[in-house]
């Protein structure tokens, strides 16, 4: 689940500081965008490698929305938020089912080793 998770937010990471520069021509000030976008970028490459922690997927689902939300400042953001949360939806849910089936596989081959 991490690998395909961390692929997720490293895209988030660009598209985040893209929608940034984006958001540059609109109303708010450079300040404004940057920090709000630099804590976006942040939170994605710290999410990175907290991804096997408890609690780091709710705090992945919280991004996505917030990526979405995003949409209210830069209208394209709404359907780049939508694609996002659906490839965070399908790396946590396939992501397990590939973990559980790497565990089976790993306790069949040592099951294996030990007859």
């Amino acid at each position: 689940m991490r690998t395909l998770c961390a692929s997720t937010l490293v895209g988030e990471f660009f598209v985040i500081g893209f929608a940034g520069l984006v958001a540059m021509k609109g109303d708010l000030s450079g300040a404004t965008v940057w920090t709000v976008c630099g804590i976006g970028m942040l939170l994605s490459v710290l999410l990175c490698g907290m991804l096997s922690r408890p609690g780091a997927v709710q705090i992945g689902w919280a991004l996505q929305i917030a990526l979405i939300a995003s949409g209210f400042v830069v209208p394209m953001m709404f359907i780049l938020g939508v694609a996002f949360g659906g490839l965070w939806w399908a790396s946590v849910h396939y992501g397990r089912i590939i973990d559980a089936a790497k565990a089976r596989w790993a306790a069949q081959a040592e099951a294996a080793e030990a007859q």
